[in-house]
């Protein structure tokens, strides 16, 4: 059975390269699973979704924990714990990142003995990160070894139809280059045993003592605590005001930001908390003047740096 995790960002489409995936598999004639696992279900928090393809009946159900294919869409995610990219991952699994970084860096970084392969994809134009999704599936179809660029295709039809031709034809395009990107590595992916239930090992716990309630307590139940999460780290666009264009018409932007995360200084001017803002766009689309405009956050923190260097 193989059995591949695809990880990614809401909005990245991790749950459409899982259907595509699925669907060129079936194509094939495997039986297949394909499903999606949200989390916060917002654009740009952490999301998996995950593929089982075998010959036989599959019986296995719910999270893939020993994976015989892991895909990143986006390597910021390999460092947050709570993603759980590596997890299960050994010297079977074989890794796909999307990143720009080498695959030798990768290695050091990780001390993984499996193969790591990276995907560079261009994220820097916003219209490109809607098809990040078909392009993984496209590579990790590829390194599986049984499916054809036929079936690819035609699993892209049928998963992208609705959105009309010229997407379709965009997404194959997209896939297709990085299938043929990946054909040195074609096949690498083994399957992975049939993991049998008398085998089951309880997993090592680890014991730790509770603390007094005044110290620490497994709920929270004080208010207005929510301000210690920094959603921010979720985001992959960041919304920027020019004041020049902006008609303090603060009550539209402050109103529909989901997160309140836009507040008013003294001059009445709308100010973006960024450690809160995760980058839904809603104040974009809503802003009567377009004062405010998306940039991509690693644009966004680049100029930071400048300007801090200056």
């Amino acid at each position: 059975m193989y059995r591949i995790r695809l990880h990614g960002r809401g909005g990245q489409g991790m749950k459409t390269s899982s259907r595509i995936l699925g669907s060129a598999l079936f194509l094939e004639g495997y039986k297949v699973q394909d499903a999606p696992r949200y989390g916060a279900e917002r654009r740009g928090a952490p999301i998996f979704a995950y593929v089982r393809a075998s010959q036989d009946i599959i019986n296995e159900r719910g999270i893939i924990t020993n994976p015989d294919l892991v895909i990143v869409a986006d390597d910021s995610l390999v460092p947050v714990t709570a993603a759980g990219v590596l997890a299960g991952v050994d010297g079977h699994t074989v890794l796909l990142i999307n990143s720009d970084e080498s695959e030798n860096t990768w290695r050091q970084r990780l001390n993984l003995k499996g193969p790591i392969y990276t995907l560079p994809v261009d994220t820097e134009d916003r219209g490109e990160l809607c098809f990040i999704g078909a392009t993984c599936a496209g590579a990790a179809a590829c390194l599986l070894g049984i499916i054809s660029r036929e079936s690819l295709s035609q699993a892209i039809k049928i998963e992208l139809s609705s959105l009309g031709d010229e997407l379709v034809k965009t997404n194959l395009i997209k896939a297709l280059s990085a299938f043929d990107l990946m054909q040195t590595n074609s096949g690498s992916v083994a399957e992975g045993t049939l993991v049998e239930a008398t085998d089951y090992q309880s997993p090592d716990w680890v014991d730790l003592p509770f603390e007094d309630a005044r110290i620490s307590a497994p709920s929270i139940h004080a208010a207005a605590n929510s301000v210690e999460v920094n959603t921010g780290l979720w985001r992959t666009l960041r919304p920027v005001i020019d004041y020049q264009l902006c008609n303090k018409c603060w009550w539209i932007c402050s109103t529909f930001c989901p997160d309140g995360a836009i507040d008013v200084d003294q001059n009445n001017s709308p100010q973006i908390d960024y450690d809160h803002c995760k980058g839904c766009m809603v104040c974009v689309a809503q802003c009567p003047p377009h004062a405010i405009a998306s940039i991509p956050e690693e644009q966004a923190i680049s100029a930071e740096l400048e300007e801090a260097d200056s």
